[in-house]
């Protein structure tokens, strides 16, 4: 992007960064949950989302064991605390991942079943609802710039020229990003119905 006309404006240069800063921030979250999504392969990210009861608190897996992918069909998790073997395995049945874990006293062995094709077909559409609501999200946050902006206009902190380049970057912040989502999304996408 080229240099910001929001940023030389001194009315408008915080509110181009937390503009920035929360548009970037849905898109990670975007990430996050694309690289937790199942595909064919076992990859320890799937259990990012797995929380753990350990001492009365919920804490993610990777907190509380070593996850490691020994093929490309097997999880396996090492606690380093056997005693919440069980903690664990409850954990993982309780999660929607569809998972049968097993347990042999010291590790808990995950094995990542093949996809089928309606399964693969539910992960495209879940994957297609979390994409909108990201998508939501950052147009959301557009909406809260532009009331900001609209609001600098109206109490004579910026002129209207300033006012019109500014609404122009924050859609183009806007399509930016939202491009880069579904960029993600249909990488994402063609990794899942690979079989």
């Amino acid at each position: 992007m080229a240099v910001s006309v929001m940023a030389g404006i001194p009315a408008l240069k915080e509110v181009h960064q937390q503009l920035k800063t929360r548009m970037d921030k849905a898109v990670k979250d975007f990430q996050a949950h694309l690289a937790s999504t199942r595909t064919g392969r076992a990859n320890v990210a799937m259990l990012d989302q797995v929380k753990v009861e350990y001492y009365g608190t919920p804490t993610p897996l990777n907190q509380v064991a070593q996850l490691n992918t020994p093929d490309a069909n097997t999880i396996v998790i090492q606690p380093w605390d056997v005693s919440i073997l069980a903690e664990i395995e409850k954990a993982l049945r309780a999660s929607d991942l569809g998972f049968n874990p097993q347990n042999d006293g010291k590790i808990i062995r995950v094995p990542v079943p093949p996809m089928t094709e309606e399964r693969r077909r539910e992960v495209v559409k879940h994957l297609s609802r979390v994409l909108e609501d990201h998508k939501t999200a950052v147009r959301n946050i557009r909406r809260d710039g532009n009331e900001l902006i609209k609001k600098a206009a109206k109490e004579k902190k910026i002129s209207e020229d300033e006012e019109k380049r500014s609404l122009e970057e924050i859609q183009k912040l806007t399509d930016e990003e939202i491009k880069r989502m579904d960029e993600m999304a249909k990488k994402k996408e063609a990794e899942i119905m690979q079989v």
